[in-house]
């Protein structure tokens, strides 16, 4: 008896979610099949970290090694086009290994983790930029002009490492069925349904009532950019299955998927272009951050269930860790230098008191009666001189000596043609 009651208060310890015949055994190796899947999680959440960080970072070198190559040759006196060039072939190399390492992440880690460490290719950016500075500064002067920029990498740095520690556990295997079962769920409808409304206004404000406003066009490319990652996560997680031996690509929901991917894409590149032709790279940079990565995890929250069963503390420290990334990222894109329009070296209109004659009505002499254009006559056609000999006669002067007749000299005179 005593030692039947000493078994039965040991037991007591442990959480038993079923009735089980065997008794110590079996409920440890739950505990421990428990503690497996717990850790064997952590480290798909570390690949995936690992994998989109190692990206980032090659994508933001291959990026700048491709602006170095450029800048060199139009500096330089080399004929040679920029693809016959080693070191543009050496950075398109490196920026389809770094978007290979990206496409890859998402198969391992949570839509939410991977998301916000697109701020590693910022990091990387900046601190290239500063390292290859040609300018010299004292160092006094080198802190006050870049401060703002080690604040916002300390500061994305630390947001980073909040992410990561304080990412969602919860990540299933990208089956045609999870992802079939997901993509008719109500949650997904009912914001797929709100996304399209609100993109629709959007397009038709930017289209139709010219509002240009930087948000209204990153709006679009955020919403766009929400289905481009999850349609991206799918694909990958099809895929990394299939050569795990799983195979996935009989499912039409990958082709879907695929499809959807694509497109989007695209699309999201054409409203980042014409976002680059009005407004300065660095605040498409800080604000497309922000306004993608918000879009990007609400939809995984909604699509993957990302958060589901997380803890308060932990879903806060995530939300933290973004917005101290945001901060940091906002910082780092302050700071850049913004790029100074070309200018004519001679305007018209730079001359004192020019437009002033314009309003009063004032010719500008030479006035030919034609229109100006810097480098050409255009309208010459309306000119009615030209210029034909005509001969004048001149009179000898009369000096003391004997002199030879005078012989007419022949000038050049414009005369108006009738």
């Amino acid at each position: 008896m005593d030692g039947a009651h000493s078994a039965g208060l040991q037991l007591q310890p442990f959480p038993t979610t079923s009735s089980s015949v065997s008794l110590s055994s079996s409920e440890g190796s739950f505990s421990y099949k428990a503690s497996t899947s717990l850790s064997f999680g952590n480290v798909e959440n570390l690949i995936g970290a690992l994998l989109a960080i190692f990206g980032h970072l090659v994508v933001s070198i291959a990026l700048n090694l491709q602006k170095y190559c450029h800048i060199r040759l139009a500096g330089s006196k080399d004929p040679r086009a920029y693809f016959k060039t080693k070191t543009w072939w050496l950075g398109l190399f490196l920026l389809v290994l770094g978007e290979l390492g990206v496409f890859a992440s998402y198969a391992f880690a949570p839509l939410s983790l991977i998301v916000p460490l697109s701020a590693v290719s910022v990091i990387a950016s900046a601190i290239i930029g500063i390292i290859f500075i040609k300018e010299k500064w004292k160092p006094k002067d080198f802190v006050r002009r870049y401060v703002l920029s080690f604040v916002g990498c300390g500061l994305a740095i630390v947001g980073t490492y909040l992410l990561v520690t304080f990412a969602p556990n919860s990540h299933e295997k990208m089956t045609g069925e999870n992802i079939a079962r997901h993509l008719v769920s109500w949650p997904f409808l009912l914001y797929m349904l709100v996304a399209i409304v609100l993109f629709c206004l959007l397009l038709y404000f930017y289209k139709e009532k010219n509002a240009n406003s930087i948000v209204v066009i990153l709006l679009l490319v955020a919403l766009l950019g929400s289905m481009t990652v999850v349609t991206v996560k799918a694909v990958s997680g099809m895929l990394v299955l299939s050569i795990q031996g799983n195979l996935q690509l009989d499912y039409p929901i990958f082709y879907v998927m695929f499809v959807c991917m694509v497109a989007t894409a695209v699309y999201q590149a054409t409203f980042l272009s014409q976002a680059s032709q009005i407004y300065d790279s660095s605040l498409i940079a800080s604000v497309g951050y922000i306004l993608s990565t918000t879009a990007a995890i609400t939809a995984g929250a909604i699509f993957y269930l990302d958060f589901l069963g997380e803890e308060a503390l932990h879903v806060c420290m995530f939300a933290l860790g973004c917005l101290i990334a945001f901060l940091g990222v906002f910082l780092i894109t302050r700071n850049r230098k913004k790029a100074i329009p070309f200018e004519p070296y001679i305007s018209m209109d730079a001359m004192p008191g020019m437009p002033d004659m314009h309003a009063k009505g004032t010719t500008v002499q030479p006035d030919l009666k034609a229109s100006f254009s810097y480098g050409a006559l255009e309208n010459n056609d309306s000119i009615s001189e030209i210029y034909t000999p005509a001969t004048l006669p001149v009179m000898q002067e009369e000096h003391s000596s004997k002199s030879t007749p005078g012989v007419p000299y022949r000038v050049l005179e414009h005369t108006n043609k009738q």
